[in-house]
């Protein structure tokens, strides 16, 4: 099947940086998009970037000017680049990938997770 694994959350001053990675891997086909979703306490998790295969954008007002989501050549690892972080970031931030199987029928996978927090 497919299997997400995440890194490069951890623990940051506010105005710090991070730079988080998911590598899909498994009966993959096709990758249709990849994105970042956060969820902190109390809270809806919400999207806060995606990219498709062709390489189109989408992010959340709160990230644009300070995120930058990103794939490497071969398609199956996405990024996110997180600069001027503050204590609103602080959240669980879980990978999604969208596509085709092996066998063609479509899936959506979800990574377990990586803790962000921005504190003093």
């Amino acid at each position: 099947q497919v299997q997400l694994v995440e890194s490069g959350g951890g623990l940051v001053q506010p105005g710090g940086s991070l730079r988080l990675s998911c590598a899909a891997s498994g009966s993959i086909s096709i990758i249709y998009a990849m994105g970042w979703y956060r969820q902190a306490p109390g809270k809806r998790r919400e999207l806060v970037a995606s990219i498709t295969s062709g390489g189109t954008t989408n992010y959340a007002d709160y990230a644009k000017g300070r995120f930058t989501i990103s794939r490497d050549n071969a398609g199956n690892t996405v990024y996110l680049q997180m600069n001027s972080l503050n204590s609103e970031d602080t959240a669980v931030y879980l990978c999604n990938v969208d596509g085709m199987l092996l066998t063609g029928g479509v899936f959506k996978s979800w990574g377990q997770g990586t803790q962000v927090t921005v504190s003093s």
